[in-house]
């Protein structure tokens, strides 16, 4: 039989009771905690499209979206950067350019890319597209003002206050040319942001990316958006980026923003793989239902315009294994209409889907010394989330795989336990002992321990019940079969 042992609360006392102190005194009569009560599941343009993404390929992306990804729980589709720039071009970024702005200093989309958007209709047509196909609606926006507007001295809508008299020229993003910062102790500060928000809410927006907020951390613009949202009245999500956002900003983001990123854009290099396993494990003690670490979106597929990803298939099984047992929100960043069936696998496995979305008490269960780390996290149904992966790399002459042991005892369990393999979708005969499943270096397996037959598995659209390159060849996948070598105990 498996001994009670549920890991549900991990922070030190001291810091769990200032997380609900700062809970109680910002959250609004609706907690935007309950807008996200799940992890995000959906679709941004930036891997794909950089800063070039139309209207037309925003459709095409929500018609395939509905067809192959909403039944699994994936919901929001979210146009990227520099969707006010008709110039814009790859993924980079024009000085000087000029931007498509309202007459109160607000950014709306450029009619050269998005057609519907043209007679002041902005975002609110494509919106409503997204919306028809069952998902929705996402933008990103710049944190500040525009430089343009500034400029132009252009009114800040409800006041006879202009862009530049609520504008910090000294506050500027290192990477992009197109913002001011905003002092918020000036008067009309806060009413920019609100009617800004306003808009986003009158478009239909439900999902909103306020970049270069997170780092560095500008919690007074945070704490202004936050407030500007709440009185829109309308339950859009939010996310800041770019990471890594402070860690010592947890008590902070956790009660202001929906997702906040841990690093800075990640893509498919092994290295950038690898170091958000550590930043997944130190951001462990802010992860709360409603308030996720963002490890950034999923480059798998068609990126870049036209080029595969460079992650091999094991190390795309370690990302859709690690942004799951971490809880992470997963945001896919492919071109969808050129997905092939391996993507496709990794995306609409409702068994791996269903460890993102429901599991409990997620946590790193060891890290040795020779790269072999283990997460778990509690089931709702009492069941035990195992992930186990190999981060070393792979040597000439040495076996294929390894094994990765894991004391059963130490998870609380006495006696046989049933084990399910997710990523098969298939079980495998009963543990006891040491569990030494094999992993192929690079590589993730994902399992279901208990002691009980096997429920049916959650749907991930469903809430919850309260409470670069590698040089390994990219064909061979730890998840085929296993070769027979065995640890002392169990193994698989």
């Amino acid at each position: 039989m498996r001994r009670p042992r549920r890991f549900q609360l991990h922070a030190p006392a001291g810091l769990l009771g200032l997380l609900l102190v700062l809970a109680g005194a910002a959250s609004p009569a609706a907690d935007f905690h309950e807008w996200a009560r799940t992890p995000p599941m959906g679709w941004n343009s930036w891997d794909a499209f950089g800063t070039t993404v139309t209207e037309a390929q925003i459709q095409q992306q929500a018609d395939v979206m509905a067809q192959r990804l909403k039944p699994h729980g994936w919901q929001y589709l979210t146009v990227d950067i520099q969707w006010y720039q008709p110039t814009a071009q790859g993924h980079v970024y024009e000085e000087g350019a000029v931007l498509a702005m309202d007459g109160y200093s607000r950014l709306v989309p450029a009619p050269q890319k998005f057609p519907s958007a043209a007679g002041g209709r902005g975002f609110k047509p494509l919106a409503d597209y997204v919306h028809a196909k069952g998902l929705k609606f996402g933008i990103h926006m710049m944190r500040g003002i525009p430089r343009q507007a500034v400029e132009r001295n252009t009114p800040i809508l409800g006041t006879d206050l202009h862009a530049a008299d609520i504008a910090d020229r000294g506050s500027t993003c290192p990477w992009n040319p197109d913002m001011y910062g905003v002092d918020m102790s000036r008067p009309g500060a806060q009413a920019y942001y609100d009617s800004l928000m306003q808009l986003l809410a009158d478009w239909g927006v439900d999902f909103v990316k306020v970049d270069d907020l997170a780092r560095p951390y500008h919690q007074a613009e945070v704490e202004a958006i936050r407030k500007a949202i709440d009185r829109t009245g309308r339950p859009i999500v939010l996310s800041i980026s770019p990471g890594e956002t402070p860690l010592a900003a947890g008590p902070h983001v956790s009660t202001h923003a929906n997702l906040w990123r841990i690093s800075d854009d990640f893509w498919d290099q092994w290295p950038l793989l690898l170091a958000q396993f550590k930043r997944l494990h130190d951001w462990t003690p802010y992860r709360l239902e409603g308030a996720w670490p963002d490890a950034d979106m999923l480059p798998l597929g068609i990126v870049e315009f036209d080029r595969p990803t460079r992650f091999t298939r094991d190390e795309q099984y370690t990302l859709m294994t690690l942004w799951s047992i971490a809880r992470s929100p997963l945001i896919h960043g492919g071109d969808l209409t050129r997905t092939d069936d391996f993507t496709w696998s990794l995306l609409t496995n409702d068994e791996v889907l269903a460890v993102n979305q429901h599991s409990r008490g997620n946590r790193q269960l060891f890290r040795d010394d020779d790269g072999r780390i283990a997460w778990i996290a509690d089931a709702e149904d009492g069941a035990t989330y195992l992930a186990v992966f190999d981060t070393g790399d792979a040597t000439p002459g040495a076996p294929p795989t390894r094994p990765v042991a894991v004391d059963l005892a130490g998870l609380g369990f006495d006696g046989p336990v049933a084990v399910r393999d997710l990523w098969r979708r298939s079980d495998l005969p009963p543990a006891e002992g040491v569990f030494s499943p094999e992993v192929a270096p690079h590589g993730a397996r994902l399992f279901r321990l208990s002691t009980e037959p096997r429920a049916a598995t959650p749907d991930p659209r469903q809430d919850p019940q309260p409470s670069r390159p590698s040089t390994r060849n990219p064909s061979r996948a730890s998840i085929g079969p296993m070769h027979d070598r065995r640890a002392a105990g169990t193994g698989a």
